[in-house]
C-alpha cells in the first residue's frame, strides 16, 4: 500500500506540480500560513453536525427499511468517511502549524478519502473538480513542510 501511495504520489507531483501553472510565493505561503486555522474552523463547525448524523442515523435506524437498505447504507458510509476525514485532519492541525510533512501526508490521506467518498456516493462533479483542485492546492504547497 505504501509503494502504491508513493507512485501516487510522484505521479500527482508531475502533473500537479512540474506540468502545472503555479502559483506565486507569497500565495503559497498565505495558503500555508492560514489553511490551519481554516480546517480548525471547519472541524470545529462539522463536529456537532456529526454528532447530530450519527445521532439521527441511530434514532431512524429501526425504520431504515421502509426507506430501503441502499440509502441506510449509503447515509452511514458517507457519515463514517466523514468521520475518518475529520480524524485525519485534526491529526493534521498540530504539524500544519509546525508545517511537518507528517501533517501535509494527513492531509494527502484525507483528500483520497474524500475522492473515495464522492467515488462511493457516485459524486462525479465532487470527485473530479473537488478532488483535482485540492490536490492541486496540496501539492503546491508540499515543498513548504519539512
Amino acid at each position: 500500500m505504501k509503494q502504491y501511495l508513493a507512485s501516487l504520489e510522484s505521479f500527482l507531483d508531475l502533473y500537479l506540480v512540474k506540468k502545472a501553472p503555479s502559483l506565486p510565493t507569497g500565495a503559497k505561503e498565505a495558503i500555508v500560513k492560514y489553511s490551519p486555522y481554516i480546517i480548525l474552523f471547519f472541524i470545529i463547525i462539522s463536529a456537532p453536525v456529526l454528532l447530530f448524523a450519527f445521532g439521527l442515523s441511530s434514532l431512524l435506524a429501526p425504520f431504515a427499511i421502509f426507506a430501503g437498505a441502499r440509502y441506510a447504507l449509503g447515509f452511514s458510509l458517507s457519515t463514517i468517511f466523514v468521520l475518518a476525514t475529520v480524524i485525519l485532519e485534526a491529526l493534521a492541525i498540530p504539524g500544519l502549524f509546525a508545517r511537518k510533512l507528517t501533517a501535509w501526508n494527513y492531509m494527502f490521506y484525507a483528500t483520497l478519502l474524500g475522492a473515495v467518498q464522492n467515488l462511493v456516493n457516485f459524486n462525479l462533479g465532487g470527485l473530479v473538480i473537488g478532488t483535482l483542485i485540492s490536490l492541486y492546492i496540496l501539492f503546491l504547497v508540499k515543498e513548504l513542510y519539512k
